[in-house]
């Protein structure tokens, strides 16, 4: 018995302050950088589906063009006079209009 209540009396104690800092941390890293890249993703989806034939687009190498025909994951974009290119959906972001307004 007095060995049961030396041994018990000897076991450390729980500290919540480490589980207290790190779901403080996880909060935070879900506010500050989960969060906005989340709505930040969400715009530029909309963005893409907005997108219609005839709109100024710029691509994510740089070149612009007008949007002349649009499939499911492709963008036939005409970046010159009779010069059309073929690009992949996920690389067109944003319209010229908004980059310069920004």
């Amino acid at each position: 018995m007095d060995l049961l209540y030396i041994i018990l009396q000897a076991a450390p104690k729980q500290d919540w302050s480490f589980i207290y800092m790190m779901v403080a941390i996880v909060a935070i890293f879900y506010f500050f950088i989960i969060r906005p890249q989340q709505k930040k993703q969400k715009e530029i989806k909309q963005a893409r589906e907005s997108m219609k034939v005839g709109d100024s687009v710029v691509t994510s190498g740089g070149i612009y063009g007008k949007i002349k025909e649009i499939t499911d994951r492709h963008i036939i974009l005409e970046i010159a006079d009779g010069v059309k290119i073929k690009v992949d959906k996920s690389c067109v972001f944003a319209t010229i209009d908004d980059t310069q307004a920004k």
